[in-house]
């Protein structure tokens, strides 16, 4: 980038300069052109008034300066005087341009190439007042010549700014990356580091991206480690349990009780397996899952139904209410969502407890309400809830059969269908997660 900036400084320099030089050049050509033409004119009229007051002859004009020709010209034409040329052999003038235009217009004036491509002749010619012409004419350089004449100054300034804007065009590529390699080693204090104004969105993408990698590096590093202690701990038991029955160590009684412990851990691990692979999946998915139009309340229904049994188990009670309400998303997800936080406040109820699920519309959409009367969740636990493998209190999570993952498959489902989810809970009294579709 700094190369790239550079270079275009360059580019730009050489074309400026080159551009500013020949506008220079030009310029000055326009200037010498005026000033001869100026001249020559003067001295045409000064001529003019000297012939016309004085009546003085054509051949002591000539005597009045070397440097420029004089020629006198009747009106056919036919030349009276020229300082420079002997008027006898002369062509005849009156197809001169600046003649005819003097002689209708009292004044004419022409620019004509001499034989050298460097120089250009320029004619001024008045008439007086028996009608003849004077005409005046000068040799001076022309654009090409002027340019041959000034070249190598021409040359000289243009290396002097050349090396100047290099130098300079350095300083600046210098001074406009500075800030920006300076963001590029501060990503992680962003905020004390002086950003240009234009970049500032970018940057703050930049830096979000930034601090959402380092996050989701930081939560897969936690997760593999959740994983291994979660796998761990289950392995361990059904290890130890099949160990015991092995050696012959347990009798009929305990060979049944470490049967029925080896087969609830390899329950455990089972469920928790699946949650693992289902998050994988969640999070490696690529594209947009296809979503119809469901009935929200009807799949209500239809989970709470599944889970009237597990519910009866814990002796906790379920039920659905609501009315009939469509939204646009994927079946199964939805499904998965309902049923992870339906069995999520069966779980973590107490006996005679109930759960309660509600669909309805709201202000802000349709509303998807499961609420329960049971343990509830401390003030400080509840933005952490749906984080994977977080537990407000471990231990009692496992004796329920919890993985840790369940809220934190619905967290994700969500997001998928731009859901807002809300957690209102208070110990003691119990939880409601509510659910907002737009």
């Amino acid at each position: 980038m700094r190369r790239r900036i550079y270079l275009h400084f360059m580019i730009v320099t050489a074309i400026a300069i080159l551009s500013t030089l020949f506008l220079t050049l030009f310029v000055s050509y326009d200037m010498v052109k005026e000033q001869v033409t100026e001249e020559i004119r003067s001295y045409a009229y000064l001529l003019k008034n000297l012939y016309d007051n004085e009546g003085i002859n054509w051949q002591n004009f000539g005597e009045l300066r070397d440097d420029i020709r004089i020629t006198a010209v009747k009106a056919d034409g036919s030349v009276l005087y020229d300082n420079q040329a002997d008027q006898e052999t002369m062509d005849n003038h009156a197809g001169r341009e600046e003649i005819i235009e003097a002689l209708e217009n009292g004044e004419g004036y022409a620019v004509r190439t001499s034989d050298t491509l460097s120089e250009n002749l320029f004619y001024y010619a008045v008439i007086t007042r028996d009608n003849s012409v004077v005409r005046v004419s000068k040799q001076a350089s022309n654009a090409f010549g002027l340019l041959q004449r000034i070249i190598p100054i021409l040359v000289a300034i243009a290396l002097l700014l050349f090396v100047f804007c290099a130098v300079l065009a350095r300083l600046i590529t210098d001074r406009l990356i500075a800030p920006i390699e300076n963001v590029s080693k501060h990503m992680d204090d962003i905020e004390s580091v002086e950003i240009y104004e234009e970049l500032k969105p970018f940057v703050e993408t930049i830096s979000k991206q930034h601090q959402d990698i380092l996050k989701n590096a930081t939560m897969r590093q936690d997760f593999t480690a959740n994983v291994s202690h979660e796998l761990k701990t289950p392995l361990t038991s059904i290890s130890g349990y099949a160990e015991l029955m092995e050696n012959g160590i347990a009798d009929q009684e305990h060979t049944i009780q470490f049967s029925r412990a080896i087969h609830k851990n390899a329950d455990r691990l089972l469920t928790l397996i699946n949650d693992i692979i289902r998050l994988s999946e969640l999070d490696s998915m690529q594209s947009v899952p296809e979503f119809e139009d469901i009935d929200l309340y009807r799949q209500a229904c239809a989970t709470v139904q599944l889970l009237e049994l597990a519910a009866a188990n814990q002796q906790v009670s379920i039920r659905a209410e609501g009315t009939s309400q469509t939204i646009h998303a994927n079946k199964q997800m939805i499904d998965e969502l309902i049923y992870n936080i339906c069995d999520n406040a069966i779980r973590y109820n107490k006996p005679g407890g109930k759960v309660e699920v509600a669909v309805y519309r709201s202000s802000r959409g349709v509303a998807l309400s499961v609420k329960d009367n049971g343990i509830g969740i401390p003030p400080e636990h509840q933005e952490r809830i749906f984080e994977r493998f977080y537990r407000v209190d471990k231990s009692r999570s496992k004796e329920r059969g919890g993985t840790g993952l369940g809220l934190a498959i619905v967290k994700h489902i969500a997001q998928v269908h731009h859901a807002a989810l809300e957690v209102v809970s208070e110990p003691g009294k119990g939880t409601q997660i509510l659910v907002i579709f737009r």
